[in-house]
């Protein structure tokens, strides 16, 4: 099974999305996007946790 995410899956206004084989690949893919634009999110553990809680098997 693959994995999927979407800013809006985590409640925000943007159009992003991705999906991958791994959750580890899919959170590599995430933390891109989250430095590059969403700058104001910190990526601490509990941010981490938060972001992963949404993730879907598909």
């Amino acid at each position: 099974m693959t994995k999927s995410i979407s800013c809006a899956d985590a409640g925000k206004d943007c159009g992003w999305s991705e999906t991958t084989q791994t959750e580890e690949q899919l959170m590599t893919k995430v933390t891109e996007h989250v430095k590059q634009d969403h700058k104001e999110i910190e990526l601490t553990p509990e941010n981490i946790a938060s972001i992963k809680s949404p993730i879907k098997e598909i």
